[in-house]
Parts: structure tokens; sequence; C-alpha cells
């Protein structure tokens, strides 16, 4: 059963003295009717909707914020995706971003720390109610996994952040300065070693919180600070689990029938039904039709499709781009002879054009990946119930493999993993790499699969800054359908200081302790 959206999870604190008489004798009068800092959390089923209230703060359903982790937005910022308009993520692809700018910039801040403010009350209220302490310990363990990615998340965007573990009032809020980019770090992984220690295998509801995830999503947070032999560690504590594999299918992977699946580590749950249960993720990032309402708005650029390989490991056919390529490729990308179920007619063959959205230039391809089909089941606007995928078993056993070639470990052993990649689901069945590879040489194969294999999902934006190959990835050219040009990404170069976001102007404003990172 997938946590639902909890609206109330705003506490009212109300408290009415009535003095009754003459003399000193008052009385407190508690309102039963509603929820006061009195009479809440008293139970258990308090403690769960208290803490929902901190997980529903993970969901995004406008997307036009970007969300934390981000589907295949965050994909827009770098070479693999173009998104039109003059949205603050096109402006993070091209080098003209401003500390002014709001939606991703603002948000992620904002939303992260409003996870850390529900996270620390939450732990404080929690001492407060009666529960076992193997209760205790889970909920405590959700809390600190939750209030860990949220720190990962604002030092990977900002560096380092102020550290704020306790409840603190609005003028407290409004001094404190800014840690250190290690200080941030290890306050995440101080609430993941927690989480770990906390959760079991297995959580009561799917989307909650379990020690895999913690585990994983500390791994993701090594590998982003290139603490590789803790990865290959916390990758090992992975496998010992028992729990994780890679899903026999790619492209079953992000269909709607098998969520929740073996390969699935944590995701954000998203469902059916009114109150923005769901998300604006198949209006804007997948399959188009054409129409206003719903049109792809983040598209895969030509440079990300020249990226796949052949099945074979021969050239690319000029005459026929798209035959003999690998699968995974289809799955992810609406090319030219695509062919999918329920558009305006019972089947659709794409011919010659994406039907993108009218406002978008750029025609010829489309986002495939995370669409509902057949496209005639698409839900209402902003009800698209599709999860979000945060982390999956592909991503560590890529992860020990980048692990091993940083760490002078056995290239071949390290090529073994990528080849797992590779060969080992039922619909992706491409060239295996050569044992005898350099270890430059697999480093860059490591890469380039890493590209493939997460293609719209949100990593690539971290992965070539931390890999320090943005420099060379630009200038970049977007051409549309007609060989006309689009824009021109950082067309001076890639400017460094863009490896974080900005502090964003409205928080500087409110606290002048918050110095700016250098550039913005």
């Amino acid at each position: 059963m997938k946590i639902k959206h909890i609206i109330t999870y705003c506490l009212i604190y109300i408290l009415v003295l009535f003095s009754a008489g003459c003399g000193d004798d008052y009385l407190d009068f508690f309102p039963e009717d509603k929820i006061t800092s009195a009479n809440f959390p008293q139970d258990e089923k308090d403690v769960k909707l208290l803490l929902n209230g901190v997980y529903s703060l993970l969901r995004e359903t406008s997307i036009y914020d970007q969300g934390l982790f981000g589907f295949g937005v965050l994909d827009g910022a770098t070479p693999n995706a173009f998104n039109w308009g003059n949205l603050a993520l096109a402006k993070i692809a091209n080098g003209s971003l401003s500390s002014g700018d709001v939606q991703v910039v603002t948000f992620r801040w904002q939303r992260c720390f409003s996870i850390i403010y529900r996270a620390n009350y939450f732990l404080q209220e929690l001492e407060k109610v009666e529960l076992t302490e193997d209760l205790k310990k889970m909920y405590a363990g959700e809390a600190h996994f939750l209030r860990g990615l949220a720190y990962a998340t604002l030092v990977e965007s900002y560096g380092g952040v102020p550290i704020i573990t306790t409840a603190i009032s609005t003028e407290e809020a409004r001094t404190i300065a800014r840690s250190t980019a290690e200080e941030t770090w290890n306050q995440a992984h101080s609430d993941y070693d927690i989480a770990i220690e906390n959760l079991g295998i297995d959580a009561p509801q799917k989307g909650r919180a379990t020690k895999g995830a913690a585990l994983a999503m500390k791994m993701r947070a090594c590998l982003y600070q290139g603490r590789y032999q803790d990865v290959l560690d916390l990758a090992d504590e992975i496998d010992a689990l028992g729990e994780y594999a890679l899903f026999p299918s790619y492209e079953g992977l992000f269909n709607i029938a098998n969520e929740n699946n073996i390969e699935v580590i944590f995701d954000i749950q998203y469902m059916a039904g009114e109150n923005s249960q769901g998300s604006l993720h198949d209006q804007y990032c997948g399959t188009g039709t054409g129409s206003w309402t719903r049109g792809s708005r983040y598209v895969p650029t030509q440079d990300l499709v020249d990226a796949y390989e052949t099945i074979d490991g021969s050239p690319v056919d000029p005459v026929n781009p798209y035959v003999n390529r690998d699968p995974r490729l289809e799955f992810t990308v609406v090319v030219p002879g695509s062919f999918f179920l329920g558009f305006q007619f019972p089947n659709y063959l794409y011919p010659g054009g994406a039907f993108n959205h009218p406002g978008n230039r750029f025609k010829q391809l489309s986002t495939r990946k995370y669409r509902i089909e057949p496209m005639s089941d698409l839900p209402p606007s902003g009800q698209s119930y599709l999860n979000n995928i945060v982390i999956r078993y592909a991503d560590v056993i890529l992860s020990k493999a980048e692990a091993i070639i940083e760490t002078e470990g056995d290239v071949d052993e390290a090529v073994a993993l990528i080849n797992r990649i590779r060969t080992e689901r039922d619909d992706v069945k491409i060239t295996a790499l050569p044992t005898g590879l350099s270890r430059d040489e697999a480093r860059e194969r490591l890469r380039h699969e890493r590209r493939i294999e997460f293609a719209m999902e949100g990593l690539y934006w971290m992965d070539i800054k931390r890999w320090d190959i943005c420099k060379d990835l630009y200038p970049m050219e977007i051409r549309d359908h007609q060989d006309a040009l689009i824009e021109t990404r950082f067309p001076d170069g890639y400017l460094e200081y863009y490896d974080l976001l900005p502090i964003p102007d409205s928080e500087r404003a409110l606290n002048s302790n918050l110095a700016q990172n250098p550039g913005w």
C-alpha cells in the first residue's frame, strides 16, 4: 500500500487559559476537537501521521520546481536533455543562471530545510509518546534517513549549509551561518548511520525507508565524495542483505505494473486519485501528444542518442541509424520508427515527429522512459501515478565497479560488473566488454555505461560534475529537427562555479550570515 498524502500534517498550537471566579484558581482547557500541542501526538497512530508529513515532502507534484530527485528533469541541465522555456533549469544548462532565479534554485533549498525542520520536530515529539523500544528505533531511523537525504541533497547542490538538528526559532534561523561541505556531508552520514542501525530489512509499508535504502543512499553519498573504499564496503553490505537484483526487463523496470520490483531500493510513491496524489510527470517529461497540456518539455538530445552503441559493436548504419542499436535507446527515447499504443488512433508509429509540446522547438525526439502506455490510459492532468525511483540495484553494481577502478583494484572484476548491466537482462543483450582493458579504458567505459543506464533519471548532473568533465562537454549546440540552431550552451566554455548552485537571494535577504558561493 502506498503512503497516502497527508494534507493535515501541520500542527496548530492552541492553549486557552480561563480564570474561574476570584483568587488564583484557573483552569487549563484543551479543546478535544482540535489538534494541539497538548493532545498530539498521543499514540502510534499520531506518530505515523506526523512521520507521513515528513515523507510527503519528498514528493513533487508540479515538476516545474524540478523536484529533489527529478525523474529526467535534472538531465535537462546536462548534455542528455533539452528543456524549453525560460526556466531556471534551462539557465543552469546554458550558463545564464543568476542567484535571483527561483524554481530549482530556491525549491531545493526550501524543501530540504522543510524536511529537516519536520524531521527534527518529529524526533523531539517521538520521545514523548509511549511506544516499545523497537518501534521508537524504527521511527527514529526513518526520520534520520529522511534528514540524511535532505542534507545530502543540499550539499550536492550548494556545498556547505547550516546544520540544524533540533527545533529552532525563526530568530535563530535568521542568524545561523553555513557549515563547511565536509561538515554537511558528515551530518548526512551520521543520519544514515543511525538509520542503518535502526531500520529493518523490510518496511511496514511500501515506500518507507529500509536498512537497504539507508545503505544505498550512504553509498551514493560516498561515491559523490570519492570515498571509494567506503563504497565497496557498503555495496557488500547491500549484497549481504540478499534483497535486490537486476529486474529482468529494462523496459518493464519503469512500468506501472512492475512498481516496487526487486531492483528498486528506494522510490517515491505516487498514486491515482484526488488531492494531488500524483504528479505532472507524464505531461512534462513523458511521450508527447502534441497538445498544450500533454507535451514533452524535457526531451533527449541527439548527443545522447548518438552515445548509444550498436548491439554487436559495429559502426552505426548512417542510412538506418536506429537499427541494431542498444535496446535501451528505444526504451528511453522516442525515435523515428518508434511504436506505441493508444495515441489519437488505436496505435501510433512515429513517422517524423515526436508530438512534443507546441512551444518546444525540439521536435525530433521525445522521452519514453517512465511513460504510461497505452496512452489512452493517461491519467487526468497532474495525476500521474508512476513512482519515481530514487536508487536501484544497477546503481550499486556500477558504483562498485567505479570504486574498484578508482582504488587500483582488479580492472577485470570491474569490467565483469559492467557486463552484468550489458548482458544480464532478458531485453538488453549487447556485446560484453573484453577483459584486459587498461584502467583508463575501463574508467571511460564505466562512465559511458552510467550515462546510458541512467539516462533521463536525473543522475548525470552530479556525475559530470564530480568527474570534472564539464569543461570537455561544452560549448554544445542544440539544433532543431530542421538543423536550425536553438541555443549554444556555455558558448565561452564551462563556468566552474556552476558546479554549485547559488544560495538563493531570497534566503540571504532573510539571513545575512549566509555567505554566497564563489562566482555568484
